[in-house]
């Protein structure tokens, strides 16, 4: 029902947008059945099918032959329906297609609105699927504009947020700026395919490790695990498959080359690359380096150790605002409580003391116990003593009368 050869435009729409065929004719196909619909005010049955041959979508108008006519717009008489088709009887369905100029200029509109609206939701769907199955990797994008503190970043297919919570501190970026994040999550919405980018990340640390470390890459040597103060200072836990391999200077390179690279791109970001051991007490000694550690004490209830250091290790281990044992406690998954050897030894003789005490307490209690006994027993023998007296002076004025 579309004037001119649809064949050329439908092959040229799937190769420039990358939409399936098959959607597109259908989508031609609903736009102008709702163009016809439109036109005849849906009173009437009808069906839109594209013709390959001769590239146009045709409308067919559905009736049902009868004796008697009650609805003209779906029913049709016999007589009249056998001029069509002689061999049609009664209850049959007759298909007549209708004539392309019976469209009228607002239909035509209609079609090439739900046409676009199709298309759009296609390309949509695309985007999604094509991105959805991307979550964790690192992408490259081209700054197009800020809204509201958040960056749109020009993916190519795609657009992507790059929200202000999600960019490091101190880091700045000017149009046509290219940058480099990782996908945090896509996801649909009404107004299309989501894709959520992210500069804060410790998924962005691994992958960049994994694209400028071969053995990363390879499974040689593998991430155990990654926290982040973005901006400022991260830790990576690494272990090697091979006995030849050294995890940590596979990280870092000849001459501290590949680490180097990743801290570029983090924009000045410190890296401490730390060899990984299940034994946890082990684990929280590297973590803390450079710090020295003189003893660990661990409650694995508690999922929590004590860290004993020099006295002049202690504002190494800590760290700038804490940062270095934070990281640490959240590399390891356990707490940490880091005491001076001064401290520690200081808590340990007021608990040496609290114990006398509480010894000595526990051997005067008896003593104590005894005493109050023997006062109990003095005066009851004070209280008893009176009435011994009174009996014996009743004892002796009885023997008097007695003899008397």
């Amino acid at each position: 029902m579309i004037a001119g050869n649809l064949n050329h435009i439908i092959d040229q729409v799937v190769k420039d947008k990358g939409i399936d065929r098959d959607v597109l004719v259908d989508a031609l196909e609903s736009a102008v059945l709702s163009a016809a619909n439109k036109k005849y005010r849906n009173t009437r049955d009808l069906e839109a099918h594209f013709n390959e041959e001769s590239g146009l979508v045709d409308v067919f108008e559905f009736v049902t032959v009868v004796d008697e006519v009650i609805d003209s717009y779906k029913e049709i008489d016999l007589n009249e329906a056998r001029e069509i088709d002689p061999d049609v009887e009664v209850e049959d369905s007759l298909g007549m297609m209708l004539e392309a100029g019976s469209f009228s200029r607002i239909a035509a509109q209609t079609a090439k609105q739900v046409i676009i609206q199709k298309v759009r939701e296609a390309e949509r769907e695309g985007v999604y699927n094509e991105f959805k199955d991307r979550v964790g990797e690192v992408v490259n994008g081209i700054v197009r504009r800020y809204e509201r503190g958040d960056l749109i970043v020009d993916l190519g297919r795609a657009e992507a947020l790059l929200p202000n919570r999600e960019q490091a501190p101190r880091e700045n970026y000017r149009q046509s700026d290219r940058v480099r994040a990782y996908i945090s999550e896509v996801k649909m919405s009404s107004k299309g395919p989501q894709i959520i980018l992210s500069r804060t990340h410790p998924g962005l640390l691994i992958s960049l490790f994994s694209s400028e470390v071969p053995e990363v890459a390879e499974g040689i040597v593998e991430i155990k695990g990654a926290v982040r103060e973005p901006g400022s200072r991260a830790k990576i836990a690494v272990v090697s498959h091979d006995l030849d391999v050294d995890p940590v200077g596979a990280c870092v390179g000849m001459r501290g080359s590949r680490v180097q690279n990743v801290v570029t791109e983090l924009r000045g970001e410190r890296i401490d690359i730390i060899p990984w051991t299940p034994d946890p007490a082990r684990f929280a000694c590297a973590s803390l380096a450079p710090a020295e550690v003189s003893r660990v004490y661990i409650d694995d209830e508690g999922q929590s150790m004590e860290i004993i250091v020099p006295d002049d290790q202690l504002s190494l281990a800590i760290g700038k605002k804490g940062q270095n044992v934070r990281l640490a406690a959240k590399l390891i998954g356990w707490r940490i409580d880091i005491k001076s050897e001064t401290s520690a030894q200081e808590e340990e003789q007021a608990q040496e003391q609290a114990q006398e005490q509480e010894q000595e307490q526990e051997q005067e209690a008896p003593v104590t116990e005894a005493a109050e006994e023997n006062d109990s027993a003095v005066d009851v023998a004070t209280e008893v003593a009176p009435v011994a007296s009174d009996d014996a002076s009743d004892t002796d004025t009885e023997t008097t009368n007695t003899e008397d």
